[in-house]
């Protein structure tokens, strides 16, 4: 899948914000950025995070259908998951609410397929949060990007290891990644599955915990060398008011988006660092609130204040999360990487 600039064989990673249905429809606009310059059957690397998990995983699962694009806006512009999925959970006495999350995504998404069924697409991270490590938890399949490597099912951290999971359903993994607290309980994976938990199972929560950009396995460089990483941010971008918080449940919740923020600038940050050290792929990043490479005066502002729920996107905010999502993509790869429309 790799790119050859000069000659050279190059690599591509993506990452994929959270940010529910609004930071999925975004995403599909940056899929139709990189479909419009013959870059996205070329992606080496997708890592994704909550919302991000949901458009990243659903791309994966279909790599070789024509009509994936347009059978993820369709799916969201007519679903909306969250109310039915908390509700069916509260009523049922044999699963939790994020055990009827799984099963909208397996019933609308991916039709009972396992990590086993990505060995043929890039490889993909659907990123979580261990609660009782407070690390990055990933479920990995697809081809390694490693030279040589062979495709493999993985899931685990790098502090109690990994175990094989080609059996895993994607739904579970994206549903223990976009798991998002208070909201959904964090996923339960049990000894039998994941032996190294050192307990009877461990809790994953949202992979936007621990990295809402979903950055890191960029990061890996031995085992994931990416030359070129673009970094779709669907986000929650923080909002300055002139009122100022008293509220104590207020103020949690700001304090909260406070250090979601500083997360976010220090994930940019070590992109960065890492790519002038030459330690990392050159970086390639835009979030929703970006006015520079907006293609109408307002989207930026417009996409921004789209909820980022799990609930379907009207056709007003379905146009225009795609086209800034697509304008965006195709601004920051014209300016700062032209040499991939050359290839």
């Amino acid at each position: 899948m790799a790119i050859e600039i000069d000659g050279k064989q190059r690599t591509l990673g993506l990452a994929l914000s959270g940010g529910g249905f609004r930071a999925a429809a975004f995403h599909l606009g940056t899929f139709t950025a990189l479909k419009e310059v013959n870059l996205l059957d070329k992606l080496d690397l997708i890592t994704c995070v909550s919302g991000g998990s949901i458009a990243g995983g659903f791309l994966a699962a279909k790599w070789s259908s024509g009509t994936v694009l347009q059978d993820l806006k369709t799916y969201l512009s007519t679903k909306s998951i969250a109310v039915s999925s908390v509700v069916g959970g509260l009523l049922s006495p044999f699963e939790t609410r994020l055990e009827k999350l799984a099963e909208t995504y397996d019933r609308d998404l991916f039709g009972g397929k396992t990590l086993s069924s990505l060995s043929d697409g890039p490889r993909i991270y659907f990123n979580a949060t261990n609660l009782a490590t407070g690390n990055l938890f990933f479920f990995v399949a697809g081809k390694s990007v490693a030279e040589g490597g062979d495709s493999d099912e993985t899931l685990g951290e790098h502090e109690t290891g990994t175990a094989s999971a080609s059996d895993f359903p994607i739904s579970h993994a994206v549903a223990a990644s976009s798991a998002f607290p208070p909201v959904f309980p964090p996923l339960k994976v049990d000894a039998t599955v994941y032996p190294n938990a050192a307990a009877e199972y461990v809790t994953l929560t949202d992979g936007g915990v621990y990295d809402n950009l979903g950055v890191n396995p960029l990061l890996r460089r031995e085992r994931n060398p990416i030359d070129y990483c673009i970094v779709s941010d669907g986000g929650k971008p923080f909002e300055i008011t002139p009122q100022p918080t008293e509220s104590s449940t207020i103020v949690l919740k700001e304090a909260i988006n406070i250090l979601m923020e500083q997360v976010r600038g220090l994930q940019f940050a070590r992109l960065q660092f890492a790519y002038e050290a030459k330690k990392g792929p050159k970086p390639l990043w835009f979030s929703i609130d970006s006015v520079e490479g907006e293609e109408r005066p307002g989207d930026a502002a417009f996409a921004s204040l789209v909820g980022t729920n799990l609930s379907r996107l009207d056709s007003a905010e379905m146009e225009v999360l795609v086209r800034h999502g697509r304008s965006l993509a195709m601004a920051r790869i014209r300016k700062y990487a032209p040499e991939l429309i050359v290839a």
